[in-house]
């Protein structure tokens, strides 16, 4: 488990905004992840998707990296923001909005 540990770790750490998520951005598997690939795409913010169906380490060392239990799961410079749930009543209140301000992450456009 220190292996994908490591390789989250890297990707958390290297990428402004991580997304790890069922499916890919292109092609959401579940509808949570795909909620949280409208929104960050509505904001135009440029993030990495990463699909852990495609790797069952991967897929439990993210909740295991998080201590989250739920799959997708928002990382913005290197700070675990939250699921589905968080993510959107954070969009809906402004705050995702103003949280990528906050850490220098270019917005298209607000709610």
């Amino acid at each position: 488990m220190a292996d994908a540990n490591q390789i989250i770790d890297n990707e958390v750490k290297s990428n402004d905004v991580v997304l790890f998520m069922k499916g890919t951005p292109q092609f959401p598997m579940c509808g949570f992840s795909g909620q949280v690939v409208q929104i960050l795409n509505y904001l135009g913010v440029p993030y990495k998707g990463i699909n852990v169906l495609e790797d069952e380490t991967i897929r439990q060392g993210i909740k295991d990296y998080s201590n989250w239990p739920t799959i997708p799961q928002l990382y913005v410079k290197g700070e675990f923001i939250g699921g589905c749930d968080i993510t959107r009543e954070m969009f809906q209140a402004g705050e995702l909005q103003q949280l990528f301000a906050d850490k220098g992450i270019q917005v298209q456009q607000s709610a």
